[in-house]
């Protein structure tokens, strides 16, 4: 109830670069690739991942093999996985616009990267739908070229069977066994193997975020995503039994955050006791991971009206925001920050991990402030027209050669004195 304090508390994250024993270790196998290339690669993924390559690269045949040999009914599920997110990022339309008038022309070219890197979580949880949710928007914007790293499994070296078959439903172009830091830094640099792409997207351990961190600015990133969070928005009118439920969703994930805001003093202490109901039905790994979670980032807040719990949910700046609400729609409008809003009891978070469309890559750590889930403009640069004639010229000539010489760039003001006294 303690207001002041629960702010304190809920905003305390710690800054990526402060991880100094990663950072180091990161940028030691960053180096180590640039100057080995494949054979670093081969002598990283044995050290570290205790994998011995006999492939960097997967062939074709293995993803639709793989594909083939999943159960039908998972298949179907990837399927209709990627024609929702391909059918919601589609109607992100944003096309070259050219406008011409008498002062001649300007406008811009969108066009879409060349080629870009997706890296897809391969440990204890393979997880072949942020292969899908990193992918089908990069289709949709027109990537010529998307390749794809994901850590080699121990007994076949390769990575996950599921993961092979979501690179065949998707019908992306590569596939590479590369994991943590060293695949940020091939796709980044390139090897004799692995291409450089423009931008590299996707989800991943500490290693790989601060790999991506590094990297940036060799290559383009979608943002640095870090361990899963999710807060519920819920009232008096909330099912507990849901409501935990969501928690619990999120907090199975490794070192993920789950928070619950509420109105109302009956509904948390009857969520507290349904998280423990449900804690015991989760096999052990699960439950062990979601107890941490909920222990040492998660927590329940008691708010005194809907006004100030909104406003802590908006100063958190939440991946998800769970709205489980009476009227969930009557406060869209006033949420500033998130990843993504998930409305009521019947559109809850799990939809969006998996089938609502949206791509489930969405900012974590506060960044929801200032950045957006993974889109079809990730996948896309603008490249600025200019065409003025001589009426365009005569008009906004002098201005330009006025604030040149007032930033003494004398060399500046006299192309345009050219072009105005020619």
């Amino acid at each position: 109830n303690d207001i002041a304090a629960a702010r304190a508390g809920l905003l305390r994250r710690a800054p990526l670069d402060e991880d100094r024993e990663t950072t180091s270790a990161v940028a030691a196998i960053i180096a180590e690739v640039r100057a080995g290339g494949d054979g670093a690669l081969r002598a990283l993924t044995l050290r570290l991942d205790r994998v011995d390559l006999a492939q960097i690269e997967i062939p074709r045949a293995r993803w639709e093999a793989a594909a083939a040999a999943i159960p039908a009914d998972l298949r179907e599920a990837l399927t209709l996985a990627a024609a929702e997110i391909r059918a919601f990022h589609q109607r992100q339309a944003r096309n070259s616009w050219v406008d011409f008038g008498v002062e001649g022309a300007r406008g811009q070219l969108v066009l879409a990267l060349d080629r870009v890197g997706i890296y897809v979580p391969g440990g204890a949880a393979p997880l072949p739908s942020s292969l899908i949710h990193a992918a089908v928007p990069a289709q949709v914007a027109g990537v010529r070229e998307i390749i794809v790293c994901s850590p080699p499994q121990a007994a076949t070296g390769e990575p996950a069977e599921i993961v092979l078959a979501a690179a065949h439903i998707v019908g992306v172009d590569r596939l590479f066994a590369l994991g943590g830091a060293q695949a940020i830094a091939a796709m980044a640099y390139g090897t004799e193997s692995v291409p450089r792409v423009d931008k590299i997207a996707g989800p991943g351990n500490r290693f790989v975020i601060q790999a991506k961190r590094m990297v940036f600015g060799a290559v383009d990133i979608e943002s640095l995503p870090g361990p899963t969070e999710t807060l519920v928005l819920a009232d008096g009118a909330a099912d507990p039994r849901l409501v935990a439920a969501d928690l619990l969703a999120q907090a199975e994930h490794v070192e993920a955050s789950a928070i619950l805001i509420t109105t109302s003093a009956e509904l948390a202490a009857a969520v507290q006791a349904e998280v423990g109901r449900q804690l015991e039905a989760l096999p052990e790994a699960n439950a062990r991971a979601a107890a941490e979670a909920v222990s040492q980032r998660g927590g329940i807040i008691i708010a005194p009206d809907m006004e100030v719990a909104m406003d802590l949910a908006n100063e958190y700046g939440p991946e998800h925001l769970c709205l489980l609400l009476a009227d969930p729609w009557a406060y869209v409008g006033k949420v500033r920050n998130a990843g993504g809003i998930f409305l009521g009891e019947d559109s809850f978070e799990v939809l969006g991990d998996y089938v609502a469309g949206p791509s489930h890559i969405m900012p974590t750590e506060g960044t929801a402030r200032f950045a957006s889930p993974v889109n079809v403009d990730d996948f896309r640069k603008v490249i600025s027209l200019v065409g003025l004639n001589r009426v365009g010229l005569n008009r906004v000539g002098p201005a330009a050669r006025r604030i040149a010489e007032a930033e003494g760039l004398f060399a500046h003001a006299a192309a345009v004195r050219a072009r105005l006294e020619g």
